[in-house]
């Protein structure tokens, strides 16, 4: 089995500073050894009808599972959540191991 991911995709309320929300999640995901590494990005190119809302995305890795279940439970994790909850519209989330394909040259 490869890596584990925590995919994250949120629509942020109206009246939200987002800046601040990354900022915060930067600083955690910095202070928590089990995060392998953290991309996040804002949707720029999606039709409205399939965006469905969403506008952000959060991407952390972890070297396994157990990782992420740690990642879970940390106090920085917990602390920072309840701050996120409070920013977000909507939410979309999915945690899932990655599967390796190896492919060959054409």
């Amino acid at each position: 089995m490869g890596e584990f991911k925590h995919l994250v995709i949120v629509k942020f309320k109206e009246d939200v500073a987002v800046d601040e929300v990354v900022k915060g999640m930067e600083t955690l995901v910095s202070q928590v050894e089990s995060v392998k590494s953290f991309e996040w990005g804002k949707d720029v190119e999606s039709i409205e009808m399939l965006r469905q809302g969403f506008t952000h995305a959060f991407l952390m890795t972890f070297e396994k599972k157990e990782d992420f279940t740690a990642f879970q439970g940390h106090p920085k994790h917990v602390e920072f959540s309840s701050t996120f909850s409070v920013a977000i519209d909507k939410i979309v989330v999915l945690d899932f191991p990655t599967l390796l394909v190896k492919t060959t040259p054409a």
